[in-house]
């Protein structure tokens, strides 16, 4: 890819001379970073910091397998790919696996990164990674945490495109994994 930064653009970046925390809980950490532009302008920028997700993208056949699941921030039932944190120290990769079987009782046989982005840089210092999922077998058990409630099925990919956005699949992430799958099928 072709690289659209260049040395003009160095006068864009922030120098940071401090941080603070301000909150931690076990997802999360808020932390004021106190940042200087080129030009002197400073001030404090609020940084949400957590460790990577990964989101899995199974395809069986033409369909996509799914989770609903209770997401406490929109307060509602959401439809997404599996998904989670990775565990510290764990490759991404192996994270992948781990929260396909554990969220639906899926194995893949062959997983493919697509690719990793930022879920918002203006407020988040982590990273989400997606994976296709191919060649799935069944293992009939799911692995659930002890607070997590998860229900899986088979939609078809179509009428996932279409229900991008909609209360069912309200997700951003979720349709930002979709895009880099769509990129990816179309470039095949």
């Amino acid at each position: 890819m072709k690289n659209y930064f260049d040395e003009n653009d160095e006068k864009l970046k922030w120098t940071e001379h401090g941080k603070k925390s301000l909150l931690k809980t076990i997802v999360f950490e808020v932390i004021a970073h106190h940042n200087k532009s080129y030009s002197g302008v400073e001030g404090d920028y609020y940084v949400m910091d957590a460790r990577d997700w990964v989101i899995v993208i199974p395809v069986k056949n033409n369909n996509f397998l799914m989770v609903k699941q209770w997401r406490h921030g929109e307060k509602a039932l959401s439809i997404e790919f599996p998904g989670g944190v990775i565990d510290e120290g764990e490759n991404p990769e192996i994270a992948a696996a781990r929260e396909l079987e554990e969220e639906t009782g899926y194995k893949a046989g062959k997983l493919t990164k697509l690719g990793s982005v930022n879920p918002n840089p203006a407020l988040f210092s982590n990273h989400l990674h997606v994976f296709l999922a191919e060649d799935l077998t069944s293992t009939g058990i799911q692995h659930l945490d002890d607070d997590e409630f998860v229900n899986y099925l088979e939609i078809p990919q179509q009428e996932v495109c279409e229900g991008m956005g909609t209360p069912q699949f309200p997700h951003g992430l979720m349709g930002t994994a979709l895009c880099l799958y769509l990129c990816k099928k179309n470039n095949q």
